[in-house]
């Protein structure tokens, strides 16, 4: 018996030694590339205009000219020591789209964090630091709607503890804000662009659209495992048709994450017609690169979100950016409402996806001041081009689609 109690201690005392030294790696790696990012500054952006908040706590810019929003989506840093370098390609490639484009507003569609231990950690406030170090010293300003890696069911921190992060630290650039009282999730908020009259021309909703279903009993864990995502709520919903009649703007767009399940609907439509426009369905731009499951969309297993037919019944909301399929970067108009997925960041999440270079860019959209909008609004910008200089050499890539249609 005794012999068995020294052996359970000794292995005690390895996990310590090993957990504990890997701890202290990953305190060293988050120094080391704080200073990386902290080179960065040199690439910082002057913003031409600066936001206010109005009487309901919510932030707006004022502007008669065109405002530009740059829309960045699944940034995947690993915040680990063994993914160091591929995070430094990361921080690379969004320090010199965000410093070429010099939007007014630079809105992030989540997966910022993709701490699942391949980098050495399940500690997602590293990678979160760090993309708020980055994002800081480039001096644009910015938001961010979470995505489901943001934070994985065995991540140290919640989701309320990485909102925290974002609205609490007294940054001087990011305009997150906590969801209102009695609204589902994190990160639910709404920014304006007004006009020198005070009429709102556009009013851009963050939504949290969660991450995983949390049926099971390890606290969601065989869920992300399975691809159970959640949905967005109906007092999400609730709120934002408040926010509609609170403030009556010209027109509207939102983001958020995981795409909505009438993404799915409206591209098998166009599939199924063999890949032809339908009465429903208009495709824009971009190609749909994800191999199998194209679109990955809210589980079937709860009852699907209203926000699509409450922004048909309202009228004003024109176009949804999300993320979450990597490869997918198609722009299609269905129902009159336009979906747009966003170019990817990621180097790390999809297998060899470090190595591809088609689907790694941003979108920038021009919000013009009468109000309107339409496809022609949105670009999608690959980050190989000329235009884009980093800091660092960019990688070789290979350029040719992952999956050919």
């Amino acid at each position: 018996m005794e012999k068995i109690l020294l052996g359970l201690l000794a292995f005690v005392l390895a996990l310590v030694v090993i957990f504990g030294g890997i701890a202290l790696v990953n305190e060293q790696n988050a120094k080391e590339m704080a200073a990386y990012i902290d080179e960065f500054k040199v690439q910082a952006v002057e913003p031409a205009l600066h936001p206010d908040l109005d009487e309901h706590g919510n932030y707006y810019f004022v502007t008669d000219e065109d405002f530009k929003v740059l829309h960045l989506t699944d940034i995947h840093l690993s915040g680990g020591f063994l993914q160091k370098e591929t995070d430094k390609k990361t921080i690379n490639a969004v320090a010199a789209m965000v410093s070429a484009e010099k939007p007014d507003l630079v809105i992030v569609t989540g997966d910022i964090a993709y701490a699942i231990g391949i980098g050495g950690t399940i500690n997602n406030a590293y990678a979160h630091n760090m993309f708020i170090r980055l994002m800081e010293n480039l001096g644009v300003y910015w938001t961010v709607a979470f995505g489901n890696h943001d934070t994985e069911p065995y991540n140290y921190h919640k989701r309320e503890a990485v909102a925290n992060m974002y609205a609490d630290q007294d940054l001087e650039r990011c305009l997150f804000g906590h969801s209102p009282d009695g609204v589902s999730g994190e990160g639910n908020h709404v920014i304006n662009v007004k006009n020198t009259k005070g009429e709102i021309t556009k009013s851009l909703f963050m939504f949290d659209s969660h991450s995983y279903i949390r049926q099971d009993l390890v606290g969601g864990l065989i869920d992300s495992l399975m691809w159970n995502y959640d949905v967005i709520k109906q007092d999400q919903v609730d709120w934002y048709e408040d926010m509609i009649e609170l403030y009556s703007p010209k027109s509207s767009l939102a983001f958020f994450h995981i795409p909505l399940y009438e993404m799915k609907e409206g591209y098998d439509e166009y599939i199924a017609n063999g890949r032809t426009d339908t009465d429903n369905v208009k495709w824009m731009d971009g190609r749909d690169g994800e191999e199998g499951d194209v679109v990955v969309y809210a589980s079937e297993s709860e009852v699907g979100d209203q926000l699509f037919e409450k922004a048909l019944e309202l009228g004003n909301t024109k176009a949804f950016f999300f993320g979450h399929d990597h490869f997918n970067n198609f722009v299609m108009d269905y129902k009159g409402i336009i979906f747009s997925y966003g170019f990817s960041i990621d180097y790390i999440a999809y297998g060899d996806i470090g190595n591809k270079g088609y689907q790694r860019g941003c979108t920038v959209l021009t919000l013009t001041p009468d109000g309107e909008f339409s496809a022609e609004n949105i670009v999608h910008e690959n980050y190989y081009q000329d235009k884009y200089q980093p800091l660092y050499e960019k990688e070789v890539v290979d350029m040719y689609p992952y999956f050919d249609k």
